[in-house]
């Protein structure tokens, strides 16, 4: 039986994506800023996000984060922010420019990999993903079993 439950987001992270391991071949990866409003900030602090179904557009060359549940800041009044809003990205120019070519391929997105707080300042950082095929999908379920059961193997050899 399994020790624990979910497994954990690295320390400092507020929120990361795991599914995009499975679902995403990974061919770079960006840390960007993020522009976000006070509530959003003491919301990611205190609450954390969901990111699992995010994605990233470059719209009149800006790159911005799109379906990122940042949920109601608490304590807020009226002043709270709307959850799901699109929140504009920082990067580089240059950065940006090789984003806005690269996603001009076909079959490439941007998706979110995770949310941390760096010198007190929300990132996220973001791949330039490739959608796996159903035969990649079940290559990497494969190989994780194979990884499972050599260290179960490796557990019971050494008691």
């Amino acid at each position: 039986m399994a020790k624990g439950g979910k497994k954990k987001a690295a320390p400092g992270d507020v929120a990361s994506n795991r599914q995009a391991a499975y679902r995403y071949e990974f061919l770079d990866r960006m840390e960007a800023g993020m522009v976000l409003t006070g509530t959003e900030v003491k919301s990611l602090r205190t609450t954390g996000a969901t990111i699992k179904d995010g994605f990233a557009t470059i719209k009149d060359g800006e790159i911005w984060l799109h379906n990122v549940h940042i949920p109601p800041y608490v304590n807020a009044s009226h002043d709270n922010h709307e959850p799901e809003r699109t929140r504009k990205l920082l990067l580089h120019r240059k950065e940006l420019d090789k984003l806005l070519g690269v996603t001009k391929e076909q079959g490439l997105t941007l998706v979110p990999l995770r949310i941390y707080f760096a010198a007190n300042r929300a990132k996220v950082e973001i791949a330039v993903a490739k959608g796996k095929d159903q035969f990649d999908k079940r290559e990497a379920i494969k190989k994780r079993e194979n990884q499972r059961d050599m260290q179960r193997a490796l557990r019971e050899a050494n008691r």
